[in-house]
């Protein structure tokens, strides 16, 4: 090869060299989920890029700010409005809104969650949490993510954030509180069994009572009825005797009481008579008998 072919050659490596070199810094790639800002020199243009690919002035740099929806973790203690410490673990979903991710990179810059998220989010979120008794937050959780999410919400829009979520996963008290907590609902417990047992034993008085009262009413029944009987019994026997009285008196004739008295007699006299009763003795025809004798 001769020397003129070799610096042909060589030219054409630098060029392709130069166009590769050339071609990377003057376009850019931008992946999905992103918005770019472009600086010329350190200054902030006002336009973004979109996801794909564009070309780019060599002396102007790509700051990738992510719009897709992200998730961070917290932990933070708080103080309840009974004074008590509280440890909490929690998150937040948020998202960078496109339109607005120049004017939050220019404000803030690209570290937006340790520099404004975080610290807004610990502040409100001890804020929130002194409102309530320590009692009241064991049961509270989704009321307070929904409070610290609207306080953020607010706050955030200003800068182009969007609070998707906030979640309070976990809540946890000193080892004495919790003691007293634990104590309080072991009497609480026994508190409504106690309660429970003393209306079940009121309960079944009661019920013993009043069974009671339907037997004795069942038994003063069962004697008035017995006592209604008897006395219709009795009535009506005594009416039955005047009937049959009144029937023998309205039969009584003199002749037949005078043949009564003598069927009845033994033929003996008294010895001793007075003079009412002479007279109440029956008087016999002797002569009569004679004659028949």
């Amino acid at each position: 090869m001769s020397g003129k072919n070799i610096k042909r050659l060589v030219l054409a490596v630098l060029i392709l060299i130069v166009a590769v070199i050339l071609f990377n810094v003057c376009t850019t790639q931008i992946p999905t989920g992103n918005t770019a800002i472009i600086t010329t020199f350190g200054k902030v243009e006002d336009y973004t890029l979109e996801a794909g690919f564009h070309f780019k002035s060599p002396f102007q740099k790509i700051i990738l700010m992510d719009n897709r929806e992200q998730k961070k973790e917290f932990a933070t203690q708080a103080f309840s409005s009974d004074i008590q410490q509280v440890d909490i673990t929690g998150s937040i979903n948020y998202a960078i809104n496109k339109s607005t991710a120049m004017t939050l990179f220019k404000e803030v810059g690209t570290d937006y969650f340790t520099k404004l998220i975080n610290p807004r989010m610990m502040e409100n979120t001890k804020a929130v949490f002194s409102k309530y008794t320590a009692e009241n937050l064991v049961s509270a959780r989704e009321e307070l993510s929904t409070k610290i999410r609207d306080i953020m919400s607010q706050e955030m829009n200003r800068y182009g954030i969007t609070i998707i979520s906030v979640s309070i996963e976990n809540v946890d008290f000193t080892d004495a509180f919790t003691d007293a907590v634990e104590a309080k609902q072991v009497a609480a417990q026994k508190k409504l069994q106690a309660e429970i047992e003393q209306e079940q034993k009121t309960m079944e008085t009661e019920q013993q009572a009043q069974r009671q009262k339907i037997e004795a009413e069942a038994e003063a029944e069962v004697k008035k009825i017995a006592a209604e009987a008897e006395a219709y019994a009795i009535t009506t026997k005594a009416e039955a005797e005047a009937q049959a009285n009144q029937k023998i008196a309205e039969s009584l004739t003199q002749e037949l009481i005078d043949f009564t008295q003598v069927q009845q007699w033994n033929g003996e006299l008294p010895q001793y008579v007075s003079g009412s009763a002479a007279e109440a003795l029956p008087i016999l025809d002797i002569g009569d008998m004679e004659k028949e004798d």
